[in-house]
């Protein structure tokens, strides 16, 4: 098995990432970028977190930003439209900002060192790309293993190739955080 992260001694992380490599994370994250969609205010110059207000108080249609944006109440869908409204134009901009900071780290690959903020945001961006294309994908631990055994030449072998890659890119951060 591959390893990408290695703990620095001192603190941080470094990545080892080929160009090819990187290239597939730029196009899995600038994807997840366009499903986030723009701040719903615009960006701020003023250095204070965004106070918006979401008018959307529904789970998505949508079934990756309902993944990634799920019910905080499933039983009260009162309580959970109310939470949605305040909670969810944040958790937007957090995975947003999350989503942008593995683009602009990662550049063309190679040799980069992240601070211990910079892994955990990368962390959780590989989390949010592995439920993003999991969800697409309609990956289940019922289905994971007869996909594992797909033929080189099925058409659908790429992208599961590519959760199955995340994974380990997951796993291997985390081996190297603790």
């Amino acid at each position: 098995m591959n390893t990408w992260f290695t703990r620095v001694h001192g603190g941080g992380v470094r990545l080892r990432m080929t160009r090819e490599e990187a290239s597939v994370i730029q196009a899995l994250v600038t994807q997840l970028l366009d499903l986030l969609g723009g701040p719903a205010s615009g960006p701020r110059d003023d250095g204070l977190p965004n106070l918006s207000f979401s008018e959307n108080t529904t789970v998505s249609d949508d079934p990756v930003l309902a993944r990634l944006f799920p019910d905080a109440y499933r039983d009260d869908g009162a309580a959970s439209a109310e939470f949605r409204r305040y909670t969810e134009a944040g958790l937007r901009d957090g995975k947003r900002a999350a989503a942008q900071l593995v683009l602009d780290t990662l550049g063309d690959g190679g040799e980069i060192l992240l601070d211990d903020e910079q892994a955990q945001v990368w962390l959780r961006t590989l989390n949010d790309l592995r439920l993003a294309l999991g969800t697409r994908l309609g990956i289940t631990e019922e289905t994971l293993e007869g996909i594992r055994r797909l033929d080189w030449n099925d058409p659908r072998t790429a992208p599961f190739a590519a959760y199955d890659w995340l994974t380990y890119l997951q796993e291997d951060l985390v081996r190297a955080l603790w």
